[in-house]
């Protein structure tokens, strides 16, 4: 098993002294699909963001690809790690949707034929290719999210980092957006407090609550464990019941 993601006994405290993270441990390995779940408060976005460098480990540390998260590495790490924030427009700035892909890319030394095929491939990716030449304002939040995706694509990365990606998504965009991220063939990490859509997606689970990884298994035996989701401020949608499985 190649492991993309290796989390070791992670501590993190913020300048006013509160702590968020009291030592995380965690292994994703390549290929893999898995859900971030946790309260708000839990740390999750904390995590996060120590694992492009934004935030600098008080103890521990985080290791991608076998390269360790540090000052010394952080170009390589932020091309390995992407991270697809939760409001698109927060990603989005550029004139077109081209231009806005090959951002970055470009800002890595990609040029001519080479930063196009990788425009090209990302977009191509998440179903956006006819809309290269549209301004993003222009687009659905939907399109525009997939559009998102494609920035980070572009830049191939090791690992996918989703914050809450099917947050004000309709139906179909949800789908449409889950059928994409089961095309990629990347590690994916998904930040969500969407438990049904965690079930769909990812296989694994881990919950984060008052800083360390409380739980790590099947999702499906993680959210058929209604103590467990109590304990965790966890809730399935009102009706939504856990499908069995049949051997």
């Amino acid at each position: 098993m190649t492991t993309s993601l290796e989390v070791r006994d992670l501590a993190y405290a913020y300048p006013d002294g509160t702590q968020a993270l009291f030592g995380v441990d965690l292994t994703v390995a390549r290929g893999e699909r898995v859900a971030l779940l946790g309260p708000n408060g839990a740390g999750k976005t904390t995590l996060v963001m120590h694992l492009n460098g934004i935030l600098t480990a008080g103890h521990g540390g985080v290791t991608v690809a076998g390269t360790p998260v540090r000052k010394d590495t952080l170009k390589e790490i932020r091309q390995r790690v992407g991270l697809v924030f939760q409001d698109p427009d927060d990603q989005l700035f550029m004139p077109t949707v081209r231009d806005d892909v090959a951002f970055g890319p470009a800002n890595a030394g990609l040029r001519g034929e080479e930063l196009e095929h990788r425009v090209k491939d990302a977009l191509d990716r998440v179903g956006m290719l006819e809309a290269a030449d549209r301004p993003p304002h222009h687009l659905s939040f939907g399109q525009r999210r997939r559009v998102a995706v494609a920035t980070v694509l572009a830049m191939e990365p090791e690992i996918l980092v989703l914050d809450e990606p099917s947050s004000n998504l309709d139906p179909a965009a949800r789908r449409e957006l889950a059928e994409i991220l089961r095309s990629l063939d990347v590690t994916v990490l998904m930040v969500t407090h969407d438990l049904p859509y965690a079930l769909e997606l990812c296989e694994r689970s881990l919950i984060l609550s008052d800083g360390v990884i409380a739980a790590d298994g099947p999702t499906r035996t993680l959210l058929a464990d209604a103590d467990l989701l109590a304990a965790h401020r966890l809730e399935l949608p009102y009706g939504f019941a856990i499908p069995v499985e049949r051997g």
